[in-house]
This record gives structure tokens, sequence and C-alpha cells, in this order.
């Protein structure tokens, strides 16, 4: 492959990355305490969308602030997972393979 060719296909790699990644905007995330009284819905980029709080919880401020730190954070660890699945699989298959090019695209 011929570098004029190499970075042509660099460049529509890049266009299908930020393509990508505006789409993950719209990929949701739903994350639920194992009892179900809190939810949150959150876009694989990270955004919260939504969130949902049973009244039984608002009577124990503490057990509400365990259940808002551990729901959202299992969520956005499951985002960032979906993210990079996504961003690995436009990036893998049209990237032509030079060492040290791995990370110029996360």
């Amino acid at each position: 492959m011929d570098l004029m060719a190499m970075m042509g296909k660099m460049k529509e790699t890049q266009q299908k990355i930020e393509d990508t990644k505006k789409r993950l905007n719209t990929v949701f995330i739903d994350e639920q305490s194992i009892d179900g009284l809190f939810k949150v819905s959150i876009s694989a980029n990270n955004a919260i969308k939504n969130v949902t709080i049973d009244d039984a919880l608002l009577e124990d401020k503490e057990q509400l602030e365990d259940y808002i730190v551990t729901v959202i954070n299992k969520a956005i660890e499951k985002a960032m997972k979906e993210n990079q699945t996504q961003l690995d699989e436009v990036t893998k298959l049209d990237l032509p393979m030079i060492p040290g090019m791995d990370d110029m695209f996360k």
C-alpha cells in the first residue's frame, strides 16, 4: 500500500471513528441496584440520561448515597467497555497495521 493510499485510509477511518462516537450518544446502558430501587440509564459516551429512585430510598439518605455511587459506577464501567468495543471494531477493520499507531485513534 502506498503512502497516499494509506493516508487516505487513515482519514476515512478517522471519520468512521467520529461517526461512531456520535452514534454512541444514542447507545444506552441500563443499570439498577439488586433490589431495583435505584436505576440509571447512561449513554455509551458516559452521559447520564435518566435516574429513577424508588420512594423507599428517600427515607434513608446513606443507603441512597451508596446506591447512587455503586449503580452509577457499574453503569459507567459498562458504558466504557461498550464504547471501547465499538471503537475497536472500527479501527481494527480499517487501519493498516503500523507499529505504534494503535493509540493514535483512541
